[in-house]
């Protein structure tokens, strides 16, 4: 059992040195990286600053001499990220723990990014108790408050980090259990949101009854970003990607946007998937007071106190519809549309807040244009919530798999 840790020996090595000798105390092997630029560290690390400026293209000397704290954590940052990725190739880790303020943060989460989900990354910082989606990203990160600034070991900051270290220790030593005894599924990924749910629940049972595992991502962004890392990861067998509302935030400017690289990993690597147009009526916002001023005189559904709903137009239904189809076209592996005729969620139906017919059609007509003629484009007319609709696209989704090598962990 080995734990890596990643910190600032020059500022915070007093500290590592107690989480060190702790690990060891209780039977861990550890490996100790310096990423720290000014003083000499209180003890020899196992791997040296110099390696890891090295590891991210510079040297030590070049990083002292420009005398620029800030390149100094992005290189630092880079290089431990580098450093961590390979050793877990060569299987010398099994944990990563670290402790620091914001530099330190920055680069030791920055390495625990670079590993899978499901390996043990624990960052005592200062900063965990506020906004910490930079650090955390789209892992397993767990952050742990510090209480008080991290400067000498005393009564406050002994406990939290004898917390830590045995936290550790726990989540290595179970996951060692967990990992010789399961025997994993080939994995399925799926997009839900709240007004698709009746859909890919009913999806989602028909591909778990064929003997794959299904692994459902609520579009809210980072759920979206989190699929598409686990697709780049090689994990994933096959993607229902159902609900692709994100894509209506990024381009309108709501506050659940997964970025511009959203439904693209499985198209890169050529992992089977079923899309359809899931909330591609709607771009989400906080409460009514948050929406910006420009979008006074559209159309809005108050979803909860919280989150106010607005409703596409056929413009930019026009717009998505083309990026489906361009994203669509572009990929490796097999691929199919399939398109809800009659509505693209709970509220866009008949009768419905959201039912605006020429905005669907308008999405509609955009992908048959520009869709590739070698991607598969199946019409129903069904709504995207009845259950011969979610049975088209999980089967469709299981004729592709069929066809294709299961995808399994790395690990």
């Amino acid at each position: 059992m080995a734990i890596v840790l990643v910190g600032t020996l020059d500022t915070k090595g007093n500290e590592y040195l107690f989480l060190r000798d702790l690990l060891r105390q209780h039977g861990a092997a550890t490996i100790v990286l310096d990423a720290g630029v000014l003083g000499p560290p209180p003890f020899e690390p196992d791997i040296r600053r110099e390696a890891v400026f090295e590891a991210a293209g510079t040297t030590y000397q070049a990083v002292l001499q420009a005398a620029d704290r800030g390149n100094a954590v992005t290189l630092a940052a880079k290089g431990a990220a580098r450093i961590v990725s390979d050793l877990y190739k060569q299987g010398q880790v099994d944990g990563v723990l670290a402790l620091g303020g914001s530099a330190g943060t920055t680069i030791a989460t920055s390495a625990m990014r670079a590993l899978p989900v499901g390996v043990p990354k624990l960052m005592v910082s200062t900063l965990a108790s506020g906004q910490v989606r930079p650090f955390v990203g789209v892992r397993d990160i767990c952050m742990m408050y510090s209480v008080v600034d991290i400067s000498g070991v005393n009564r406050i900051s002994r406990q939290v980090l004898t917390n830590a270290a045995f936290a550790m220790l726990g989540m290595v030593r179970g996951r060692q259990t967990t990992t010789a005894t399961a025997k994993d599924k080939p994995l399925v990924t799926a997009t839900m949101f709240g007004v698709t749910t009746p859909c890919v629940e009913t999806a989602r049972r028909i591909v778990e009854q064929a003997g794959y595992e299904v692994l459902v991502f609520h579009a809210t962004g980072v759920g979206g970003q989190t699929m598409e890392s686990f697709i780049a990861d090689g994990i994933v067998t096959g993607v229902l990607d159902i609900t692709t509302t994100e894509l209506a935030d990024e381009l309108v400017g709501g506050i659940l946007s997964a970025g511009p690289d959203r439904l693209t990993a499985a198209g890169l690597y050529g992992v089977p998937q079923v899309i359809s147009v899931g909330a591609l009526d709607m771009v989400n916002f906080g409460p009514p007071d948050t929406v910006p001023a420009k979008f006074l005189g559209r159309r809005f559904y108050q979803h909860n106190p919280n989150v106010t709903l607005m409703r596409t137009t056929p413009e930019e239904n026009e717009k998505l519809g083309k990026e489906i189809a361009f994203k669509a076209s572009a990929a490796k592996g097999p691929t199919a549309i399939v398109l809800p005729l009659r509505g693209v969620s709970a509220i866009d139906a008949e009768g419905k807040p959201f039912w605006w017919p020429e905005a669907d059609r308008a999405l509609f007509e955009s992908i048959r244009h520009w869709l590739a003629p070698h991607v598969e484009l199946i019409e129903l007319d069904f709504h995207i919530n009845d259950p011969p609709f979610a049975e088209t696209c999980a089967r469709k989704l299981l004729e592709f798999m069929a066809r294709q090598p299961a995808r399994v962990s790395p690990e």
